[in-house]
């Protein structure tokens, strides 16, 4: 197998995934900021939509989309398992994390392009500046929500670490370092997050 990597939090999460399961995969620094990723032969060969990352399977395909990936390589290599080891648990990390994406994520990574990192993006996907406050506030709204639901757990979906706080924890460091701190209000959430940040894999990566 071969990892496309580059900098950013999406990649991140794939790179945390492994170092929780101690898979070490050979890998592909793909210059995100000079637009490697946005040109041949990465966005003809790899990965069509021209994201990061990107995982390139024993049989020379490939697999994209963070999720995607982290599934695979957690059947692949099922101890630890991250998702789940029964029905029931990999329902219930595909819930939190679906919807770790779909409130905090996705809000606080593209109030980041349509701001701060709005030169860098503008040229290669369409951005929508005053979008940008907007979506800060609703990465917000998404950690005061998951604060309470996680009031009395070590971890976001259960007793033990899974997909769901690795993405999660990705993301937050990332929103910390580009001017999306989380509230301090948030006292469950950064009670977590300094749990997390003191895991191994962290430290690694």
């Amino acid at each position: 197998m071969k990892f496309y990597n580059s900098v950013g939090p999406n990649p991140r999460v794939v790179k945390l995934f492994m170092a929780e399961k101690g898979i070490e995969i050979p890998e592909v620094m793909i210059d995100l900021r000079g637009g490697e990723n946005r040109r041949a032969p990465y966005n003809v060969d790899v990965n069509p939509t021209g994201q990061t990352p990107a995982l390139q399977l024993d049989d020379g395909s490939v697999l994209t989309e963070v999720t995607a990936i982290c599934e695979y390589l957690d059947e692949k290599f099922p101890e630890p398992a991250l998702v789940g080891t029964t029905a029931e648990q990999r329902a219930n990390t595909r819930m939190w994390t679906r919807r770790i994406d779909l409130t905090i994520c996705e809000p606080l990574v593209n109030g980041f392009r349509f701001a701060e990192g709005l030169a860098l993006f503008e040229p290669r996907m369409r951005c929508l500046p005053e979008a940008a406050a907007g979506l800060k506030a609703i990465a917000q709204d998404g950690i005061r929500w998951l604060d309470p639901l996680i009031a009395g757990r070590d971890y976001i979906a259960g007793d033990a670490v899974s997909l769901a706080d690795v993405m999660l924890f990705a993301f937050l460091d990332f929103g910390a370092s580009v001017g999306q701190p989380i509230d301090p209000a948030c006292a469950n959430i950064l009670r977590w997050y300094e749990r997390m940040k003191s895991r191994p894999s962290v430290q690694a990566n």
